[in-house]
This record gives C-alpha cells, sequence and structure tokens, in this order.
C-alpha cells in the first residue's frame, strides 16, 4: 500500500478529438455512472477537466471515477476515458483492481435513462513518460472507451507510482448486432 495519493502526475492530455454521434439510438445526458461487475466497482462519476499544464486532472475523492468531459461520452462515437485512483493513504481506491480485467470482461456506463456495454479488448500498462496518447484518445470509428489508473511500482522519492494501467474497451451500434443477438 502506497503512502501517498496515487495520482501525483497527471496522465497526458487528449489531441483534439472530432466527436459525431451514432444515428441509430441518441444517448442522453453525461455519463453518471460506471459498473464493472469482474472487480467489483461500482461508482458515480465525476466530470474532469485538464489541469493548469494541460493535463488530465484526477478526481478529487478516491472512491469515485471521473469522466472527461472534454472528449466524447461513453456511447458516442469515440473514445470515452474514465480515470480514477488505484488506492490512497487510507487504503484501496476506485479502480484499485483494474488490472485485473481480462479480454472479454464488460464494464457499464450508465448515460439518463440508458446503459451503455462495453467490451475490455485489452489491458495495457505504460510507463507515465511514454503514456499511449494517441492510443487513448485518438479518432475511433465508433464508440469506445479506456479506463486509466496508476500502477507498477509506487516510487517514493517522486510520490507517484511509475506506469499508468489502461483498459480498452469496445461497444458494437445495434445496427450491428446480429439480428438473433439482437432479439
Amino acid at each position: 500500500m502506497a503512502a501517498a495519493p496515487a495520482w501525483e502526475e497527471p496522465v497526458p492530455s487528449p489531441a483534439p478529438v472530432a466527436i459525431t454521434t451514432a444515428p441509430e439510438h441518441q444517448l442522453q445526458g453525461p455519463p453518471t455512472r460506471v459498473r464493472v461487475p469482474r472487480i467489483g466497482v461500482d461508482s458515480a462519476l465525476v466530470k474532469l477537466g485538464l489541469d493548469k499544464a494541460g493535463k488530465l486532472e484526477a478526481p478529487t475523492v478516491y472512491d469515485k471515477a471521473g469522466w472527461f468531459g472534454g472528449g466524447p461520452s461513453p456511447g458516442d462515437v469515440g473514445p470515452a476515458v474514465l480515470a480514477g485512483h488505484v488506492d490512497s493513504k487510507a487504503g484501496p481506491a476506485v479502480f484499485y483492481r483494474l488490472h485485473e480485467l481480462k479480454v472479454g470482461d464488460k464494464i457499464e456506463v450508465r448515460r439518463g435513462k440508458d446503459t451503455v456495454t462495453f467490451t475490455v479488448t485489452g489491458v495495457t500498462r505504460h510507463p507515465k513518460d511514454k503514456f499511449p496518447t494517441a492510443a487513448v484518445y485518438g479518432p475511433t470509428p465508433g464508440p469506445e472507451l479506456r479506463l486509466v489508473t496508476c500502477g507498477g511500482v509506487f516510487d517514493r522519492v517522486r510520490n507517484s507510482y511509475r506506469d499508468n494501467i489502461v483498459v480498452f474497451a469496445i461497444t458494437q451500434p445495434r445496427e450491428l448486432i446480429p439480428r438473433s443477438a439482437a432479439d
């Protein structure tokens, strides 16, 4: 367990992305909740912006995840980004078990009356100085989701974890789901 906050260094800032929405069903409202059943996450979402250095800010509370409000909302075309702490001085935080996710696991995000379900396609770990900015924030052909937290070894000198854990997930627009599977 770390003796200091897990997220002292912000995640690199996103590049500008053209945002469009799927034509079939217009989701309403911002994302309000994320559920990741496999690892026991059920968290309200807070809106995140950029800090003074232009980096994605971290949530101010350790038991809640945040959504980058400057990018797509989960379920809209493009990479929606959710971030959360791995731990704090008090113990595990919202994304403590994020590294345990496997390809095929489900992530649910609530928007208004709708729940958008994503399927994990990959879990990666990167040194903070080699954060995969283009892969996390770059344009995508459909709705995608990224979950980001700290990971790896805790550097007591820098008071920060050395790496970031990034979970990649996708959802299919309803019109692409085979009719027999959608019924």
